[in-house]
């Protein structure tokens, strides 16, 4: 193959990806749909739109020699046939079925243009005789016909030489010629340089800018000098000098002519300036506007995600998605995915119990998961993820926070409920029983705030016992510019984002009040805590600026400047020697190597050329609390050498006793083998253990028993126990609880990072 067949192959292949995701994901909304949809009317219109979406699937896969896609679309294009004529229904198991489809569908999508493994191809005959079996079965007749068929096209036999039962003729060729002139696809990859430049174009506005303002102090000074000319020739009118007169008339017409092109050059730049502005805010708004992407695509895969969440942990639970259509920066929606996920799982792990347990507290067995997207002003974007299930424990978020030695219990008692439901932010903190695969490391919540956070956003949060929890996030639209104040002190400069600042206020030394060895100050019948951005940043003492405004103030009590910083539910007054001016600040990142500064959540560059970093203002708060009650190097305590724990693993399986022992082992561990829970007792009795690690299905006495059998002996209660096992059920889970072990790993999903982590956290 020539390199312009190999170019065209990749083209065609890219855009055939693109059209088969775009069928898929409507398929897969239609599923989600119809298996919640209750009336026959609905679901007549939702199977046609599927219909359709696999149809014109698979019509794509055979133009592209796609065989592997097309063997799976045409049972399942047969399907929805016999489901358009109502001679079939779906049963949970047949939705089961299509999910995995889906999913199955959806990897052959990623990996179009490659060769399938044995595996893959075992899947893709598994899947097609159980879609075969699902319409035989719902027939309540023999597969017949369609299992010849269907055995035809595993075996690679090309299905356009089969005929196709369906009453749907394909669309008309002039639709679609309409659709392809009104739509251009262009991938992503290929906008983003569009908008570096966009962005780089309004960098050089800003600079035009900058330049603009001097000129005009040049005329300004120029016309000063032609002031004071003209009332020192008034002065010396009277002279008799030739030659001194001469030398005035010289100057006041080199005087003229200066500030005649000056100001001929100031209002071409001005002009200019105007233009460039207009076109260069116009182009970045287009750009951006190429960008902004629907929600929709962000959430598209979430209901399936609770659908199989909510399903493993024997939980009904229904997802509602609102404000799908707001468009936000595809940046944005690229790092807010992840945190929405973690919200999503705490809600389905903390807050919705299973039907059993709603029913008891007069609840129906339906759980609901609300996912709510709305613009608010000042270009915000709010978004909430709330469920309507047990709410937040605050006892047990407070007694698990002072267990973690996060806070003292002398703090404790002095938090309100404001300050108390922050704590689920904090790393390390869970108010979980057991640590599973999904939950209980207490890393979640702390991972979904930093995301936030670092997006120049807020969380918060709110509950009601009994009745539910809100999670509300406030993020920008877009990350190219944002408004920003440019402070300073010492001799230097720094922006802080609008969005976080309250006020700016200045006010006298004695309004600064000190408690508990920290200075504060009242605003708005609140005490805030008052530190300096030179301390807050670590920066070395140096010397405040004497400014023009500080000197206008000596004669009266010198005056402190103070910018009353927000983010979400924490305020904090910030000292600063000077504020300058608000700016319209683009924002640049700090490079791979400098990817994550404390405090500095990036750098803008001014017109003047000089680079300011922009202020994290989270960061700063957490910094600014620490150094006003920093500990000097004399007072810190000393660390004591660890040594390295001693872990028992009781598993009978050899290969993964050998598995565990190995990776505990590199990590550092001292291990000790059992191959049941008999063996594994006799060794607890016998030697001291800092954690025990078993499996459940065990000869002899199981990982249940086991963990009961440490649980009851006084000497040894306190030993951590982390249960590692293939069995998936909230049974087994829920017995596992009951039993009083710490963990509970699920092998197929097991991962070395996660163990590793899970074992540092509980010795």
């Amino acid at each position: 193959m020539d390199t312009a067949d190999s170019e065209f192959l990749k083209r065609i292949q890219a855009t055939y990806r693109i059209e088969a995701e775009e069928h898929l994901r409507a398929f897969s909304s239609g599923l989600m749909e119809l298996e919640k949809t209750q009336t026959k009317e609905s679901h007549a219109g939702i199977i046609e739109a599927m219909f359709r979406e696999i149809h014109s699937l698979k019509g794509a896969s055979r133009s592209v020699d796609q065989k592997e896609m097309e063997s799976v679309c045409h049972p399942l294009e047969n399907l929805f046939s016999a489901l358009k004529r109502m001679e079939i229904t779906l049963r949970p198991a047949s939705f089961d079925l299509l999910h995995k489809t889906v999913e199955f569908l959806s990897r052959l999508i990623a990996d179009s243009g490659k060769k399938q493994s044995p595996a893959d191809l075992q899947n893709k005959r598994d899947l097609i005789q159980q879609l075969v079996l699902t319409i035989s079965e719902a027939k309540n007749t023999p597969p017949g016909e369609e299992q010849v068929r269907q055995t035809d096209i595993a075996t690679n036999v090309s299905p356009a030489d089969i005929p196709l039962r369906t009453s749907t003729p394909p669309e008309p060729a002039r639709e679609l010629k309409l659709a392809r002139a009104e739509v251009v696809k262009i991938p992503i990859s290929k906008l983003d340089p569009l908008l570096f430049q966009a962005e780089e174009f309004l960098q050089t506005k800003i600079s035009l800018r900058h330049q603009t303002n001097n000129l005009i102090d040049i005329v300004s000074e120029v016309n000063e000098w032609k002031a004071e000319s003209v009332r020192r020739r008034g002065r010396h009118s009277m002279s008799v000098d030739a030659q001194w007169n001469e030398w005035e008339e010289s100057d006041a017409s080199h005087l003229n002519k200066l500030e005649s092109h000056l100001s001929a050059m100031l209002h071409a730049l001005e002009k200019n300036h105007h233009n460039l502005e207009r076109i260069a805010n116009d182009h970045l708004d287009a750009v951006k506007q190429l960008l902004m992407l629907p929600v929709a695509f962000l959430v598209e895969a979430f209901p399936a995600m609770v659908r199989e969440i909510s399903r493993n942990q024997e939980k009904e639970i229904e997802l509602m998605i609102q404000g799908s259509n707001l468009e936000i920066d595809k940046r944005i929606l690229e790092e807010i995915k992840d945190p929405l996920i973690h919200l999503i799982r705490n809600c389905i792990d903390h807050g919705i119990g299973t039907p059993r347990e709603r029913l008891q507290h007069n609840k129906p067995s339906l759980g609901k998961i609300t996912m709510t997207f709305s613009v608010r002003e000042s270009g915000l974007v709010e978004i909430t993820v709330s469920d309507d299930g047990k709410g937040i424990d605050k006892t047990r978020v407070l007694a698990s926070a002072v267990k973690s030695g996060s806070i003292s219990e002398e703090v404790a008692e002095k938090l309100n409920t404001d300050e108390i439901l922050s704590l689920i932010f904090l790393s390390g903190l869970s108010t979980s029983p057991i640590i599973t695969n999904l939950s209980g490391r207490g890393l979640g919540l702390s991972i979904v705030r930093e995301k936030v956070e670092r997006l120049n956003g807020s969380i918060s949060v709110e509950t009601l016992e009994k009745e539910g929890t809100t999670f509300r996030i406030i993020l920008p639209l877009t990350l190219a510019t944002f408004r920003g104040i440019l402070v300073g002190t010492g001799d230097q400069r720094f922006i802080l984002p609008i969005m976080n600042v309250e006020r700016v206020i200045r006010v006298k030394a004695e309004d600064f009040t000190t408690l508990e060895n920290h200075e504060t100050m009242r605003i708005d019948n609140d005490i805030l805590p008052v530190v300096s951005l030179q301390e807050a940043l670590g920066l070395p003492e140096r010397r405040a600026v004497v400014t023009r405004s500080s000197l206008a103030e000596q004669g009266g009590p010198p005056l402190i400047r103070i910018v009353v910083l927000v983010s979400g539910q924490k305020r904090i007054a910030i000292k600063v020697d000077e504020v300058f001016d608000e700016n319209q600040v683009l924002v640049k990142g700090l490079g791979k190597l400098l990817r994550r500064v404390r405090n500095i959540s990036g750098a803008t560059i001014l017109g003047s050329g000089t680079v300011v970093p922009v202020i994290n203002v989270a960061d700063l708060m957490t910094s600014a609390i620490q150094a006003g009650g920093r500990k000097t190097a004399s007072d810190s305590e000393t660390i004591p050498e660890t040594k390295s724990a001693k872990i028992l693993v009781a598993e009978d399986s050899i290969t993964s006793r050998t598995l565990l022992k190995n990776i505990l082992e590199t990590a550092g561990y001292l291990v000790t083998v059992a191959i049941d829970g008999s063996e594994a007792w006799a060794r607890i009795k016998r030697g001291a253990f800092d954690l025990v690690l078993s499996d459940v299905d065990m000869p002899k006495m199981n990982g249940f028993e086991l963990t009961k059998k440490i649980r009851n002996d006084a000497g040894l209660s306190k030993i951590p126990v982390v249960l590692i096992t293939s069995l998936e059920s909230r049974e087994d889970f829920e017995r596992g609880i009951e039993a009083g072990a710490d963990a509970y790993m699920i092998k197929n999903s097991f991962d070395q990072g996660n163990l590793l982590e899970l074992i540092r956290k509980l010795i």
